[in-house]
């Protein structure tokens, strides 16, 4: 028995997708700004929007799938977000940061987080042959 003029609750079902359909919007409109950016000529714009739509549509599960099975990643994504950031908000103030320091860092942390995931899942299987069987 719903009041009368009560607001319906949405499900989290649909939240869900509205929250997918407004990270498509965001992502999709970067995409053309990039393109746009890039590319001289029109029918690149298009097949590089087309490809990473198409790139991303396939990739989606795997990629939800490592990041479940590996939550560490969020947390260098984050912090090349922070750094690439950063390096923008430098280059506002005039302030060049080269390039390569970045791309140093970025590839030095990258090379200790496969470090890292390396070592657990050998941590991992060792473990789960150590458990006794039921």
């Amino acid at each position: 028995a719903e009041e009368e003029g009560a607001k319906p609750k949405f499900s989290s079902m649909s939240l869900v997708i509205g929250q997918i359909v407004l990270m498509d919007v965001v992502f999709s409109f970067d995409s053309v700004l990039t393109a746009v950016g890039v590319a001289d000529h029109i029918e690149v714009m298009i097949a590089a929007i087309i490809i990473s739509v198409i790139f991303m549509v396939l990739a989606v599960n795997w990629v939800s799938d490592f990041i479940a099975r590996h939550p560490t990643v969020k947390v260098l994504a984050l912090s090349y977000m922070l750094l690439i950031g950063m390096a923008l908000i430098g280059e506002g103030f005039h302030l060049e940061i080269p390039k390569g320091y970045l791309y140093f860092a970025m590839g030095f942390s990258f090379a200790v987080e496969a470090i890292n995931m390396v070592l657990r899942n050998k941590s991992t299987k060792k473990k789960l042959k150590v458990l006794p069987e039921k």
